[in-house]
């Protein structure tokens, strides 16, 4: 069954974030929600398992032989410290990080004593800002770079390969597909904010047939855009972009934009 359209829209938008609710009533979005008077929903659409020690394993891999660790995620960073500790590997206070973005880098102060000159990320969020600092820094490092079960190749491992460094990407936890369709049937969501390819693939799991019908979608990431085109959706939105390091901010002035072109309407 496919979902309802938006077209017959009420006054209050109905914006869906693919993440869980936020802990803090303090987060960012409630601010969102309060300026523009619209309807937020937050809802996982992927669930994380951990991988066990028994089955890290198997992969064969010597944590402490790394020199640098790559960070797309704050749940490979969870993942990646819990293994360790899982196996009594010894981390080097040496070790370099390379994180997809600040928020990121960040993160790792729950695990280690952050220092400047061993954490590096990219600069505007993207692959390619990340390819830029580690081509900086890649000389003699050998790269760790965990991921999940489900995202084994992609725009990084291809590039380690390509410039010939030295890495392995092993899994440590695995992404599982919430079923969403009861979301879908219950609501007609205006906007729908996506943050990884897993939560698009998700969104078909749950609805192999799913049409956007008029949906408007914001994505985070260049992994997220590139499943968004592969699945031929209009996108609407996305960060991070020059003005919009975050979703918050690029659905910030996308929501900007879009009641003001309502209220010029006269909606």
């Amino acid at each position: 069954m496919e979902h309802k359209s938006p077209a017959s829209r009420n006054k209050v938008l109905q914006v869906l974030v693919t993440q869980p609710r936020p802990v803090s009533d303090k987060s960012p979005y409630f601010e969102l929600e309060r300026k523009y008077n619209i309807e937020l929903f937050f809802a996982p659409f992927i669930l994380i398992e951990p991988i066990t020690a028994k089955e890290f394993r198997r992969q064969k891999v010597d944590i402490a032989k790394f020199s640098a660790i790559i960070f797309t995620s704050k749940n490979a960073i969870d993942h990646f410290f819990r293994m360790c500790e899982e196996l009594k590997a010894n981390v080097s206070q040496e070790n370099k990080y390379f994180c997809i973005n600040e928020q990121v880098a960040l993160y790792l102060q729950k695990f280690i004593l952050y220092r400047k000159r061993k954490v590096f990320f990219s600069a505007d969020g993207t692959n390619k800002g990340l390819f830029d600092v580690i081509k900086k820094h890649k000389e003699n490092e050998s790269f760790l770079y965990p991921v999940s079960e489900n995202q084994q190749d992609n725009d990084i491992v291809n590039w380690l390969k390509d410039h010939n460094c030295e890495y392995t990407n092993p899994f440590m936890y695995r992404s599982i597909s919430a079923d969403v369709k009861g979301l879908f049937d219950q609501h007609a969501f205006d906007i729908i904010c996506f943050f990884t390819p897993s939560g698009i693939r998700s969104l078909y799991d749950s609805m192999p047939n799913y049409q956007q019908n008029g949906t408007m979608i914001g994505v985070f990431g260049s992994n997220t855009l590139h499943e968004i085109e592969m699945r031929g959706l209009s996108l609407h939105f996305k960060a991070p972009e020059p003005g919009s390091p975050s979703m918050i901010t690029a659905l910030d002035n996308f929501l900007a934009k879009t009641i003001g072109e309502k209220l010029a309407a006269g909606d």
